[in-house]
């Protein structure tokens, strides 16, 4: 049914939350955080929308989703529709309404946001998408068009798989190769579970293969073939490269090589590859001492301090050497990690890593900060306060400062343009390499991003690609 409310009306209903696992039990277990809205809440929100003749909420999103034609499906309780929809511009709802950072996007350019708190953009999304599932709605597109040409895609992230999707559907031949033994990339390796479930993950990347896709795993670009030999014995014809950014970066400081130090990285692909969060049904090597320090202030952090708390670490501090306010990680994140008892130390900064006799982490040594003038980045530069130094007892360190991409595909590909972070090289607008048939998107050329940029990456890439071979074929009628 449309929505008949004044919009002054819909202005009183207050923006409606997601029922969530209480923080007491929460982190006692790896079970989802947030389990969403129901029905009653999300039909409750829809209504909250103004329906805007100019919905800007539409250029805020990444992938140009439908916002308000999915929600008007919603009202209609076509729950169905409304996950097509979204599908139109974006195959992974349900991902996307779990760890987009919609505040940053759709919602912050919310017409009702001026006044009240936005419309619940990605709620809503995730509403529709677990519906859609909970209830079996989902039926693949039928792709008619079929395209004679090979196309080859590097890579199952977030970036892959959009890029994948959206070659399908115009009727290429697509195969996604994966270098680890399950799909999905950063999404599977660097989410953990009480954010992202593997269920979901897998549930949508199916749907990817169900549309057409084929997915070889175990197949190391760079290593069991090079890009050269994808196109030139394998036969495909254009290229994607989204591999991510899996190599972590390090704070250079005394005390990284004891044990009980790790990258985020490590210690999230550990948890989420060897299950440690299936203990002890699972027996995956991770020492948790009862005190842990997690540094760095993104979401990546945020996951490797919660991850820990729920493996066993009594006191989990988050250390970040500038305010609350400059953290990049995501509000609801934060909010989260606060209620479960992260111990929060900002303005702080590390200095060294202590070890005891057997080369074991005992303890690390920090510095307070202030913060001066704003530096390049446009954040304000913390500055070290002399005399403030001291140290706390932990067990282990993680670090959570930033990767950069693995440089396999970069070092076997000849003509590759590179940039000095070990990045590729690409045309913005097309997402096109310094070669004309290899593109490029997501965390291998940004160095580390977010999953809807990622898909925003792929889907440019696709529309290129598309153009590029459709070109190719009008050249070679030319030439005969």
């Amino acid at each position: 049914m449309p929505n008949t409310l004044k919009p002054s009306e819909r202005m009183k209903i207050p923006r409606q939350h997601s029922i969530e696992q209480p923080s007491t039990e929460r982190t006692k277990n790896f079970n989802e955080v947030s389990f969403g809205l129901n029905e009653e809440l999300a039909l409750l929100e829809a209504k909250r929308c103004l329906d805007c003749k100019n919905p800007v909420c539409i250029d805020g999103c990444p992938v140009r989703i439908d916002i308000p034609g999915f929600i008007i499906k919603i009202l209609e309780k076509d729950y169905a529709g409304a996950a097509d929809k979204i599908r139109e511009a974006n195959y992974l709802p349900a991902i996307c309404g779990r760890v987009c950072p919609q505040e940053d996007q759709c919602e912050i350019v919310c017409i009702l946001g001026k006044k009240h708190e936005p419309v619940a953009i990605g709620k809503l999304e995730r509403f529709v998408a677990d519906y859609e599932m909970a209830n079996n709605l989902f039926k693949s597109p039928v792709v008619n068009n079929h395209i004679d040409k090979k196309v080859a895609i590097v890579g199952s992230g977030p970036a892959g798989l959009t890029c994948a999707a959206e070659l399908v559907k115009l009727g290429y031949k697509v195969t996604i190769f994966e270098a680890l033994h399950a799909t999905g990339g950063v999404l599977r390796y660097g989410i953990p579970e009480f954010r992202l479930p593997k269920e979901i993950l897998d549930i949508e990347v199916n749907r990817v293969r169900e549309l057409g896709a084929e997915i070889l795993t175990n197949f190391v670009v760079g290593r069991t073939a090079t890009l050269d030999e994808l196109i030139d014995e394998m036969g495909y014809e254009a290229v994607f490269l989204g591999t991510g950014a899996g190599t972590p970066n390090f704070m250079e400081i005394p005390g990284e090589h004891l044990s009980g130090v790790l990258s985020a990285n490590e210690f999230l692909t550990r948890v989420n590859f060897m299950k440690a969060y299936a203990f002890p049904e699972a027996d995956t090597p991770i020492k948790i001492g009862k005190q842990i320090a997690v540094i760095g202030g993104g979401n990546t952090a945020m996951d490797a301090v919660r991850t820990a708390k729920r493996l066993g670490a009594e006191q989990a501090y988050l250390i970040y050497r500038r305010s609350r306010k400059e953290m990049p990680a995501r509000v609801e994140e934060v909010m989260h990690a606060e209620e479960e008892g992260i111990e929060f130390m900002m303005l702080t900064n590390p200095l060294r890593i202590i070890g005891d006799e057997f080369n074991w982490v005992k303890a690390i040594e920090c510095q307070k900060m202030e913060l001066g003038e704003p530096d390049d980045s446009g954040r304000r530069k913390p500055i070290p306060i002399k005399g403030s130094e001291y140290i706390i007892e932990v067990q282990n360190v993680i670090e959570a400062i930033g990767q950069k991409p693995n440089p396999i595909i970069q070092a076997t590909t000849p003509g590759l343009g590179i940039s000095k972070r070990g990045t590729v090289v690409v045309d913005n607008k097309t997402m096109v390499t310094s070669r004309p048939n290899v593109f490029a998107g997501g965390d291998l050329i940004h160095g580390g991003a977010t999953v809807i940029l990622a898909m925003h990456d792929g889907k440019l890439a696709a529309a290129s690609m598309h153009e590029y071979l459709q070109n190719v074929d009008k050249e070679e009628k030319v030439t005969k």
